[in-house]
């Protein structure tokens, strides 16, 4: 019996630690409208510096003053690491232009390509996502 609870341990084990990586992955075309490239610029309220993707927030407020906070998805860490961002490379309360790629479920949400920073500074934030001109493809 004990034989048996091992293996049984074992294989969903491997199971569940095959699957989840396969499941925390989406290609571009599965979340974002590739025909739908979208500008925001606004200040940045939080960034998430962790895989699969890097995160950041902004704070945008429109004609009638109204604050929408915008999830912007960037590339991975490594990938953005190679280009020359950090961990600190946004800090709350820095104002940014973002340019990238509408969700399709039509939240605020957005797959960042480029960030231009207050200083006239443009970096890129996302690549090989399969997404529309993905010069990674």
């Amino acid at each position: 019996m004990r034989k048996y609870t091992i293996a049984v341990f074992a294989i969903t084990f491997a199971v569940i630690f095959t699957v989840v990586p396969v499941l925390a992955h989406h290609s571009f075309a599965a979340e974002y409208d590739g025909n739908k490239p979208f500008t925001l610029k606004g200040k940045v309220t939080k960034f998430e510096w962790q895989n699969p993707h890097v995160y950041y927030y902004v704070d945008v407020t429109d004609a009638a003053g109204k604050v929408t906070n915008w999830a912007v998805e960037g590339a991975a860490p490594n990938g953005l690491y190679r280009l020359g961002w950090r961990k600190d490379s946004l800090k709350v309360g820095d104002l940014i232009t973002v340019e990238g790629f509408l969700a399709k479920n039509g939240a605020a949400h957005m797959s960042g390509r480029t960030v231009t920073m207050a200083d006239g500074k443009s970096v890129l934030s996302g690549f090989g996502d399969g997404g529309p001109n993905d010069r990674y493809r």
